[in-house]
């Protein structure tokens, strides 16, 4: 998925290189602003569409579910009436679309899962662009001084050790910047459902009863007994 990409990698190594080539942190921090917003948009209109994929499997899947109940109450009803052949129908209706149920299950949790992961690179995203947007003014105004003072030094107004402090004191700033970032990056990995893994691994051990088997549960159920 491209945007995830783009999104976990956006704080890392590309960054760094913009910095060493940039003589400039303030403009550094304009540049990745305006491609970060601009990554943003289209995250935003990714983000929409894989959430909107989750709201479509979990309406099949809860669609689903309750043809599958509707199903197994027309076998009730038909028993009830005497009509143990109708119910037989009901119910292989009713173990057709719980076999198609599992694969929409499934479908659901990928759906869910995907989306996410996209709330949160998004969420992360929105966070660290006002994160600098709130921090920019202080880094340019820390830049504007060490120029200033720059400029002072050459005049011989006074000796070039303050500069050196106060950009070495800049490059510190900038460098906290880029691991507060590297670390809200690592702080977005999705968590390991274990349960969900271990489902994995129990899939298709259990098979549903059959036919027979669930109708002659009904019958039991409703003190019904005897062939047809």
């Amino acid at each position: 998925m491209g945007v995830l990409s783009r999104f976990s990698s956006i704080l890392s190594s590309n960054v760094n290189a913009q910095l060493d080539k940039m003589e400039d942190p303030s403009k550094m921090i304009d540049q990745y602003l305006r491609e970060a917003t601009k990554d943003l948009a289209n995250g935003r209109n990714e983000t929409a569409g894989v959430m909107a994929e989750e709201t479509r499997c979990r309406r099949e899947r809860d669609k689903n579910v309750e043809e599958v109940e509707k199903y197994g109450n027309l076998a009730r009803a038909a028993l009830k009436e005497g009509n143990e052949g109708d119910a037989r129908k009901f119910l292989e209706k009713k173990q057709e679309l719980e076999n198609v149920g599992a694969g929409l299950e499934t479908a659901y949790a990928v759906a869910h899962e995907n989306a996410t992961k996209m709330r949160q690179m998004h969420d992360k995203l929105v966070a660290d662009i006002n994160n600098l947007n709130s921090r920019r003014n202080l880094i340019k105004s820390k830049v504007a001084v060490a120029k200033t003072q720059e400029k002072v030094n050459k005049l011989g107004a006074k000796e070039g050790k303050d500069i050196e402090g106060a950009v070495s004191r800049l490059e510190q700033k900038v460098d906290n910047m880029l691991d507060r970032a590297d670390a809200k990056a690592e702080l977005t990995a999705a968590p390991v459902d274990e349960a969900m893994e271990l489902e994995k691994k129990y899939q298709g051990i259990a098979s549903s009863a059959t036919v027979e088997d669930e109708l002659a549960k009904l019958k039991a159920e409703m003190g019904m007994g005897g062939g047809e």
